[in-house]
């Protein structure tokens, strides 16, 4: 049994979700539920990154208090995250007193281990906000290609990156004036000290696309990167430096460790089991390609520095477009995830985006008019039909009861035979060779059935023993389909095993048939989407 542990991006406590977030979560979601198929002792962990300028001005706006604002925001997240199947072991913050303590004792120990090193910086400062500002809070003309109302890192137009001090008439968001220049120290981790470190890990443990990215950085040299800002700042405060604070990006991902130790208060965890050295444990973690370099390069050279285990491996995953199109709420493309919970079952976009994920970094697209094809016609028609189309002759004719030996034995054995390639995919996270494979032996299974034609033996005689034998052979594939689907589709799952009358499948269920047992009366598991339910949500 393997001892995993697994994380999805901590989300930002500045607004609600969106589709974009759900498909991490479930990409995540689906890849811990097969581990706890298989019977492996799996943990998922994650919370809201609760740090930051943006949450501090969001919360002056709102006039209340970024404590008030994140607490609000957590409970947001966590329902719907749940709307969505989505099976944390543990949602927590990274403002928490567990986060605080550990991140002074991971400062402690860049500290000990000569990392830490201080340079005085200009920076850009707002006169009537009497604050440093981030460059998001910095406005103004291209320097490359003279494009206006421009972000102060970078231009969407011509893609240029630059420093703040670079911009044509450079304005802050927050007051509407110039900026001023002010110097303030700070404090640097030494990056680049570990730059060997990281290149030999990262051929070991990310994707091949992460890796050549992160071959243009190294080429590039990397550069000592500033862990502090001034206050005002919503964050911890760094111990002994009155005014100074943590980067919010170097106690974020230390709320991964934080958020375990909590679970630990309650489920007696050996927290340390997973963080140290040489742990024969596994750690993986799930992010999209826009915070690579966070978790890519920061992260894993902050861990050994301070002398603690990295991830066994970091899975990138690429953005969510809608039709096509990026999420943009001009374009009306950005869709919340509460709204479409207004409208359609979580289990359609579990579904929809397995068939579409696979190992790499590509964007994913939803297109809702084959989003509605797809579903209707895998889960609906392929799926479920086989149930609702078989179980009223056993229910009716033989007292519910499924025969005691399988008519066609090579065709349940076609279960088996691909259980390995199904579990293999979902292992490596090619979510969409899973379901092609699974609806490979959907598809057997239907033409099974459509040449024995049971409804026409049971006009005939209804308790004719090849009915029941047929019906046998359908159910029974039936169950094998909904445990390949299992970790996609779990409220189907758990609905189907109360139909079937059986304890929750195991992984190893797919080798012996259901025979000779009795099950209940088959009530409709899932409706077909009527394209109408959709309207609301097309751009």
């Amino acid at each position: 049994m393997r001892k995993i542990l697994v994380t999805s991006a901590l989300v930002y406590a500045n607004g609600p979700l969106h589709l974009g977030h759900i498909l991490e979560q479930i990409q995540t979601d689906i890849w811990v539920r097969f581990q706890k198929l298989q019977g492996h002792d799996c943990l998922y962990i994650c919370g809201d990154d609760a740090h930051g300028t943006p949450i501090m001005i969001s919360a002056q706006k709102q006039n209340i208090s970024p404590e008030q604002l994140i607490a609000e925001t957590k409970t947001s997240h966590e329902k719907d995250s749940a709307g969505f199947l989505i099976s944390f072991d543990n949602y927590y913050t990274t403002h928490s007193p567990e986060n605080l303590e550990l991140t002074k004792k991971v400062y402690e120990s860049l500290l000990k281990n000569d990392d830490i090193e201080t340079k005085t910086i200009n920076q850009a400062f707002d006169e009537d906000a009497k604050m440093f500002l981030p460059d998001r809070y910095i406005k103004g003309t291209c320097p490359r290609c003279n494009t206006p109302d421009q972000n102060g890192d970078n231009c969407e137009n011509c893609g240029a990156t630059y420093s703040p001090t670079d911009l044509i008439n450079p304005i802050s968001t927050i007051s509407g004036k110039p900026p001023t220049q002010k110097s303030s120290e700070h404090y640097f981790f030494r990056l680049d000290k570990y730059t060997s470190i990281l290149q030999a890990w990262g051929k070991e443990s990310l994707q091949p696309e992460i890796v050549n990215k992160l071959n243009e950085w190294f080429e590039q040299g990397l550069k000592p990167w500033d862990i502090s800002r001034d206050a005002p700042y919503f964050g911890f405060e760094i111990p002994n430096k009155p005014g100074k604070y943590f980067y919010v990006w170097l106690d974020a991902p230390i709320g991964y460790m934080a958020s375990l130790q909590n679970l630990s208060a309650q489920r007696k965890i050996d927290v340390d089991a997973y963080w140290q050295p040489n742990s024969p444990t596994e750690l993986y973690h799930f992010v999209g390609k826009d915070i690579i370099y966070f978790h890519a390069l920061f992260w894993p050279a902050i861990l050994e520095s301070a002398k603690l285990r990295k991830p066994t491996a970091i899975f990138t995953h690429g953005y969510l477009t809608i039709n096509g199109q990026k999420m943009s709420k001009s374009r009306g493309t950005f869709i919340l995830a509460s709204d479409y919970l207004k409208y359609l079952n979580p289990e359609y976009l579990r579904y929809y985006l397995a068939a579409k994920l696979n190992s790499g970094i590509d964007d994913i697209d939803l297109n809702f008019d084959d989003f509605v094809k797809r579903n209707n016609s895998d889960l609906v028609g392929k799926v479920v039909n086989i149930a609702s189309r078989l179980a009223g002759f056993i229910n009716k004719n033989f007292d519910g009861m499924l025969a005691p030996t399988l008519a066609v034995p090579e065709l349940f054995a076609e279960g088996p035979k691909l259980a390995e390639k199904i579990s293999e995919a979902y292992e490596t996270r090619a979510f969409s060779n899973a379901v092609r494979l699974i609806m490979q032996l959907a598809d057997l299974t239907n033409k099974y059935i459509d040449s024995q034609k049971p409804w026409n033996l049971a006009k005939q005689n209804p308790n004719d023993p090849a009915v029941q034998n047929i019906c046998t052979m359908g159910i029974n594939m039936y169950r094998l389909l909904i445990l390949f689907l299992k970790p996609i589709l779990p409220v189907l799952a758990v609905n189907s095993e109360a139909f079937l009358q059986i304890s929750p499948l195991t992984w190893e269920d797919h080798k012996i048939p259901l025979l000779n047992h009795k099950i209940s009366e088959f009530k409709p598991l899932i409706q077909r989407i009527e394209p109408k339910t959709i309207g609301p949500l097309r751009p």
